[in-house]
């Protein structure tokens, strides 16, 4: 429930993240916040996607002028590096080979932001995951569907990439984009009670 009556507005048109914002009960607009992206020389993952969800987030909010803006970013991290969006097949196999058979990290940066107040709250969300060992074969078949493309780490746990998925330590929606059960903690401070 919203109990100060702003609007809400999600600055992202991926589908995932609406269809989360959906399961649980949340009634928005969207608003595609288009910011760089690119790391910064010597930025630490977790720094990186608290700045580029902030940045959503303030370009929405200054768009809109009013209501509370939900951001997000989502990236994985495999050994200290990150893996973006593949820019090619060529690329997603090759980052998929290096996720094969052993654990990476998830990590979201959230941002909630009051457009009138510009009271703002980031927080980040990490879960670890696994691997299976995968064959080439599997690997081209995978790429084949189509799945990796707008996806960091070339994959998505929510759909047939879950068969590449051994197991997780963590909260799954994160993994899938937005992290829900942070989300509403968040949202609290805003007046917003997904529960009440």
């Amino acid at each position: 429930m919203n109990t100060n009556n702003a609007a809400i507005i999600l600055a992202s048109n991926s589908p995932r993240r609406k269809e989360l914002l959906n399961q649980i009960g949340i009634v928005f607009t969207t608003d595609p916040a288009d910011v760089d992206e690119s790391i910064r020389i010597g930025e630490f993952p977790k720094d990186y996607v608290i700045r580029v969800a902030l940045d959503k987030a303030r370009t929405a909010a200054a768009r809109s002028e009013r209501g509370i803006v939900i951001a997000a970013d989502t990236i994985v991290v495999l050994a200290g590096d990150v893996l973006g969006k593949p820019a090619d097949s060529g690329d997603a196999m090759r980052m998929l080979a290096m996720l094969s058979n052993r654990k990476h990290e998830v990590l979201t940066g959230v941002t909630v932001l009051d457009a009138i107040s510009g009271k703002s709250l980031s927080c980040t969300a990490l879960t670890g995951v696994w691997f299976r060992d995968l064959s080439r074969d599997e690997i081209t078949a995978y790429v084949t569907t189509g799945e990796p493309f707008d996806k960091a780490g070339a994959y998505g746990i929510q759909g047939k990439g879950a068969l590449l998925v051994d197991k997780i330590e963590g909260c799954y929606f994160n993994v899938v984009g937005l992290p829900l059960s942070l989300l509403g903690a968040m949202l609290k401070d805003f007046g917003i009670k997904p529960l009440s």
